[in-house]
């Protein structure tokens, strides 16, 4: 059976060692978050994560979401396990106090985020999509609209959806054909069909509000001509209860791979009322708003399974016997020895437990720069911060879903036949994991993202605000013996990536193709090197503090340090050398000879 504990200690760890979280306190609106109250926090997630969501998880999947007379129908027990969750006030942990949010900083909301994640992913969805809804109103919405629905999807009484993909288009939305007739009273007519809309229809909230992009009668063409309209299920009364019921509905549950107990609707919008959010033809910024807060949730929703997946395949590993360890019985006293004494398991295990905890190093990198990009002091700490979010923005969708869907193979692997069985659990985040890999943009747009956008952006600042920390750390810890080693890796991992980030560029200029063909491995190298560098700096952690830790915490730090520098790190050469061998062998392929095994 699938287990899961929250991994606090090591929440700890990343939260206040390795990035000082205790500084946050010192940003504008965060000086009530002591170590106490970060702690208290926490637990009280851990108990929420573990005691009411993940026992509904596996229950969640078998069920699924049923469609009745227009009526969606969530699983049994998610209505109760909401109630429970918006009473306790983690709809709103990060939102504004103004709207009744806790004004809680983004690098403890991520670590709520991943327990959510890790125990019950798809119910984690609903008021995970409310969050990016939220997110685009407080950004471009009017006064009016932000009164109307902020505090109340803070209380969690009312939800938010993204509306964009149409049975036609997904990634290029300038092709979208949903119409948005203006009307005299100032609000629109929204008309068209949206697919694959997380969250789009349930009976967890009174009301649910769509964010959708819409093209007005004189919209140019392309995504220049993009609108952004708030709909809701219901029209909001002055007194901000629900009135009338909008004309849109869902028109089919999609029949998914994974997260079934997340309504994915089909949603028909058949001249709904709805409200303009920022100004005509500019949708696609307001949109992106909800978008980046997306990806890196999804990126968290990939951490989140990594880590029940590691956990559960640890305690099998430790709990079947089968086999002796190939230099003798380890447990004479059993029939046979634990499959973790086999090397191979043990591989598998320690890659699940090096990504896992380097991808949670990598996050809480990226969620302390969020909040001191939006609370620091002076606007250049400011800017550097916003320059590594949105280098690594893309980085952590991308790696971070791919260590999620990985790790989750690699428990199937760790679990053998009980591992392609339903009931044992870890099939079941493996078919989570996938669809994290293809929606918010799939990951090869993700690493276009990354090479067409981020790198050249200001002239490489975006790189810098990379670059120049790491290679500050591997100077200031160069002459250290016990460092000796870690520092030596990373230094040829960064050179490496410093050698394929040039090429890529040059080629780049004269060939797109180029930098699109080098654009996934560049993203996974640099990716590499951000966790090698994490790894490097918990390393130097856990050396001044493992003599004196009794339970072994820093020891193991240590040990996974090692393997990933001796075992994962050196993927980095590879990646290298496919980058190099340039885009030729790709894109010089005639589309007629990809069919000729089977032409007739």
């Amino acid at each position: 059976m699938a287990t899961y504990t929250p991994p606090l200690r090591d929440m700890k760890f990343v939260f206040r060692e390795l990035f000082d979280g205790e500084s946050l306190q010192k940003l504008e609106g965060y000086g009530d978050f002591t170590s106490d109250v970060v702690d208290a926090v926490l637990e009280e997630a851990g108990k929420l994560a573990s005691e009411v969501l993940f026992p509904l998880n596996r229950s969640g999947d078998e069920e699924g979401c049923t469609l009745e007379n227009g009526v969606v129908r969530t699983p049994k027990g998610f209505k109760e396990a909401y109630q429970k969750f918006a009473e306790g006030g983690w709809c709103g942990t990060s939102a504004d106090p103004e709207y009744g949010g806790q004004g809680m900083p983004k690098a403890l909301n991520m670590l709520i985020e991943e327990m959510i994640c890790s125990s019950n992913m798809a119910f984690g969805m609903y008021p995970g999509l409310t969050h990016g809804a939220y997110n685009a109103l407080e950004l471009y919405g009017t006064d009016e609209q932000k009164q109307t629905y902020l505090p109340k999807f803070v209380d969690g009484s009312w939800s938010g959806t993204m509306c964009l993909t149409e049975p036609h288009c997904g990634t290029d939305l300038g092709l979208i054909r949903t119409k948005a007739d203006p009307q005299p009273d100032g609000s629109y007519k929204i008309t068209g069909t949206k697919i694959f809309i997380s969250a789009g229809e349930h009976d967890l909230t009174q009301n649910i509000c769509h964010l959708v992009l819409a093209k007005l009668p004189d919209a140019p063409p392309g995504v220049k001509g993009i609108s952004l309209f708030i709909t809701p299920k219901f029209i909001p009364k002055p007194d901000g209860s629900v009135g009338q019921r909008n004309s849109l509905a869902v028109g089919s549950l999609e029949h998914k791979m994974g997260i079934k107990a997340n309504a994915t609707c089909v949603m028909n919008f058949d001249n709904a009322t709805g409200w303009l959010v920022g100004e005509k033809h500019k949708g696609m910024r307001a949109m992106f708003a909800m978008m980046n807060t997306a990806r890196l949730g999804v990126g968290v929703q990939g951490l989140g399974l990594a880590e029940v997946a590691y956990q559960s395949g640890l305690a099998y590993a430790k709990d079947r016997i089968q086999g002796r360890a190939l230099k003798g019985a380890k447990y004479p006293d059993k029939a046979a020895d634990p499959i973790i004494v086999h090397p191979d398991v043990r591989k598998n295990l320690l890659t699940g437990k090096a990504l896992t905890e380097g991808t949670r190093a990598l996050v809480m990198w990226v969620a302390q720069a969020l909040d001191t990009a939006a609370k620091a002091p002076t606007a250049e700490e400011r800017q550097a911060a916003d320059d590594l979010v949105q280098l690594l923005t893309p980085i952590v969708k991308s790696f971070g879903t791919d260590t999620g869907f990985n790790v989750a193979n690699l428990g199937v692997q760790i679990y053998g036949g009980h591992g392609f069985i339903r009931e044992h659990g870890m099939e079941q985040f493996v078919r989570d994991a996938r669809i994290t890999q293809l929606y918010e943009g799939t990951n090869g747009i993700q690493a276009l993202d990354l090479v067409g956008r981020k790198m050249g952006a200001h002239y490489g600042r975006y790189l810098r605000a990379f670059f120049h920390p790491v290679q500050a750390f591997i100077e200031e810890n160069a002459a250290d013996p016990a460092m000796e080693d870690y520092v030596m890796q990373l230094a040829k991992s960064v050179g490496r990536l410093q050698q394929a980030v040039g090429a890529v560029a040059q080629k780049g200029m004269g060939n797109p193709d180029e930098a699109g063909a080098a654009s996934m491995d560049l993203l996974n190298l640099f990716a590499y090197v951000a966790l090698g560098y994490l790894w490097a700096r918990m390393a130097k952690l856990a050396l001044t503090k493992q003599n004196d830790d009794p339970t072994g915490f820093y020891k193991s730090k240590l040990k996974t340090a090692n393997f990933y520098m001796a075992k994962i790190l050196p993927q980095t050469g590879a990646l290298l050398s496919t980058i190099l061998a340039g885009g030729k062998t790709l894109m010089d392929v005639e589309e007629d000879l990809f069919d000729t095994a089977f032409a007739a």
